[in-house]
């Protein structure tokens, strides 16, 4: 599926429509795509590639199109959904050159074997003319490894972002349309992505807001003909002002912490503060992902299970670890029926920097008393709450 940009411009790359998790781990509820942009002038370009696997399905569409050489491969991201389809356009356009800045040149020669002499190394500001059309390189690292670059065509106002504003969306669309799916599939992508980047997200955002930019053109998902939609939904993630907004991550064996759950579900809604709950055996793992780009505190509630947290709970406290959001709290609640260590393990494992409330861990089934002690760690929540600046 070819889908134009603008005259010239046409963009070639992959639509993946059956893809149901990427790295092994992310859900993709909606697909994916790989886009590759073709600019077409005196001189011929295509930005970026596509998963291998695609090779066939990009081929095919790059002949559509008439092509019969190409002389400068754009390579913003090494990663391989970008990068993997190189050896075999190198083998069709032997004479092309990989257009790329240092870093990017040795993950790719790390990576896939690509001989030094195939590259041009560009840096910060080049530019690079194709006879009417001029590319200019703008460096934005940590969106999100640390050789990730931009394309800028300045005749069409065009920045080519690579995974910087992308969405795991497969769709016929050329642009975003249906706002309230793509920023969903956006904020997802930012959650899973972009979150432990937020302080390089923003500097990147100036420079490319130092452009003059009619179209963003990301290689995931579908391109936006109006840039101050995406460009302000990042703004809104990356401010350091969480929400009015508890997280509780849960799992329960037995019933017991679930009972807590839903007490201090209602204790803190009644205290004025919104809730999100997920069961950590059912949920996607990108909305809990994207609970934590809002979350003020994040609440782990397990069972003991061989003396120690459930592995779901386990799994979950890495998962924030990873993503490094802005919430500011953090409590463990749950249960246990002989003993153990479940809160010492959960303690030892978490490395962001956030403040850890007292911990409340029950024998068996929740009492009276219990249930008190959940409504003082709401109050405390609350009171940790109105402390603060909320978006």
């Amino acid at each position: 599926m070819i889908r134009k940009i603008v005259d010239g411009v046409y963009n070639v790359g992959v639509v993946d429509w059956d893809r149901v998790l990427f790295d092994e781990i992310v859900p993709l509820p909606q697909g994916t795509s790989y886009n590759a942009y073709l600019i077409m002038d005196e001189k011929i370009a295509l930005v970026d590639t596509a998963e291998p696997y695609k090779w066939d399905e990009l081929k095919r569409n790059i002949e559509e199109l008439g092509i019969e050489k190409i002389d400068y491969i754009i390579s913003n991201h090494a990663e391989q959904d970008h990068s993997g389809c190189l050896p075999f356009l190198l083998g069709e356009f032997p004479e092309a050159k990989i257009v790329t800045n240092e870093k990017c040149k040795q993950f790719e020669m790390d990576l896939l074997h690509i001989p030094e002499e195939k590259f041009m190394v560009v840096k910060e500001g080049d530019v690079l003319s194709l006879g009417n059309k001029t590319l200019e390189f703008i460096m934005t690292p940590w969106v999100h490894w640390p050789e990730t670059m931009s394309t800028y065509l300045r005749e069409d106002k065009i920045m080519f972002t690579c995974d910087f504003f992308g969405s795991h969306v497969a769709t016929s669309h050329t642009f975003a349309r249906d706002y309230d799916r793509i920023y969903h599939e956006a904020k997802r992508y930012y959650a899973e992505i972009m979150m432990p980047f937020r302080s390089f997200i923003e500097r990147n955002i100036k420079k490319i807001e130092s452009k003059e930019v009619k179209i963003i053109a990301p290689s995931h998902g579908p391109a936006y003909d109006d840039p101050s939609y995406i460009i302000n939904a990042y703004k809104e993630w990356i401010d350091a002002r969480p929400r009015n907004l508890a997280l509780i991550a849960f799992v329960s064996m037995h019933g017991s912490t679930r009972k807590m759950v839903d007490h201090l579900i209602d204790a803190l809604t009644s205290r004025g503060i919104e809730v999100r709950a997920r069961n950590l055996i059912t949920t996607n793992l990108g909305e809990l992902a994207m609970d934590l780009v809002d979350a003020a505190t994040i609440i782990i509630a397990t069972p003991t299970m061989l003396a120690g947290p459930h592995p779901a709970a386990v799994s979950a406290t890495y998962l924030i670890n990873a993503l490094r959001p802005k919430a500011r709290f953090a409590a463990i609640i749950g249960s246990y029926g002989w003993g153990g260590r479940a809160v010492d393990i959960l303690k030892s494992i978490i490395s962001v920097k956030i403040e850890l409330l007292e911990p409340l861990l029950i024998k068996g089934l929740p009492s009276n008393e219990d249930y008190k002690a959940l409504d003082e760690l709401a109050e405390e929540i609350k009171k940790k709450h109105d402390s603060i600046e909320f978006q």
